[in-house]
């Protein structure tokens, strides 16, 4: 962890709870718009995510990718069906998702009110423009002290440096990243003990928010659909991720469900509890 020169407050994040190996947290909106205000406030670095289906198979699928799903500080619940399984399956009653964009939005404004300083790292160079500008037409008092789109390929190690140094120049308190599944929470992984802010890894939220791909109406996001629209807009890029994630989804909660009707226990991963402190 960087040394801020700072006494570290020890963050507690919210509860954690299995779903097939991968520890998803159980909250909402305000209580983790809550959480990581803190972090940024008491300069805290920190991990977030939003996971939805595809992400979530993926972890399942991929030991080493759900290392690094859970070792960050908060893997929202991002996909209504993603929440669904974890009321069903831990008796919770979380009367929502924490949908990425919707959530960028939120601390968006609470930043701005808090004057913490953001930081836009993903994107394509013309979606990252555009988001500054819709940003702060929406949030006039939002501090936008940085935004960059990286290269698409892999970073050599001088540039990923150079971008360390600019984001924790910048003076950032948090750093939204848009660079897609599974590439920013890599990042966000490898890089949470040099970055200095709040990394909250957001998706597409850089390409909904600036206007370059539309979002599903409420109705479908209500009822677990937004996968079916997304499809109909990117057909031949999505077609395959929601055939096999989808598929692959329904299955272990279908299989789960088996089980605990016939009175057998889930295989033991860690059961709930709270993140460990970090600092």
């Amino acid at each position: 962890m960087p040394d801020l020169g700072l006494p570290i407050t020890p963050m507690l994040w919210p509860v954690k709870y299995d779903l097939w190996g991968v520890r998803v947290s159980a909250t909402t909106y305000d209580e983790l718009l809550d959480r990581v205000l803190q972090a940024a406030t008491c300069k805290v670095p920190a991990t977030v995510d939003h996971m939805p289906v595809h992400g979530l198979v993926a972890a399942v699928r991929d030991v080493s990718f759900r290392q690094v799903l859970n070792a960050f500080s908060v893997l929202a619940p991002d996909g209504q069906p993603v929440r669904w399984a974890l009321n069903t399956f831990h008796k919770l009653a979380l009367p929502d998702r924490v949908y990425g964009p919707e959530f960028m939005k939120r601390l968006c404004g609470r930043a701005a009110r808090d004057d913490h300083g953001v930081y836009l790292y993903g994107g394509s160079p013309r979606a990252v423009v555009k988001l500054k500008a819709r940003l702060q037409e929406m949030f006039p008092g939002l501090s936008i002290v940085g935004c960059e789109s990286p290269p698409y390929r892999e970073l050599t190690p001088e540039e990923d440096r150079d971008a360390i140094d600019r984001i924790n120049g910048s003076g950032a308190r948090i750093v939204f990243l848009g660079l897609g599944c599974p590439k920013q929470e890599i990042f966000a992984h490898q890089h949470q003990d040099s970055i200095n802010g709040v990394q909250v890894c957001v998706g597409a939220a850089f390409d909904f928010l600036s206007g370059e791909k539309r979002m599903a109406p409420g109705w479908m996001q209500d009822r677990g659909l937004e996968w079916l629209f997304r499809l109909s807009t990117e057909p031949r890029r999505l077609y395959r991720r929601y055939l096999r994630t989808n598929a692959t989804f329904i299955w272990l909660v279908a299989h789960e469900l088996w089980r605990r009707k016939r009175g057998r226990s889930p295989a033991p991963t860690g059961g709930p509890g709270r993140s460990e402190p970090r600092g």
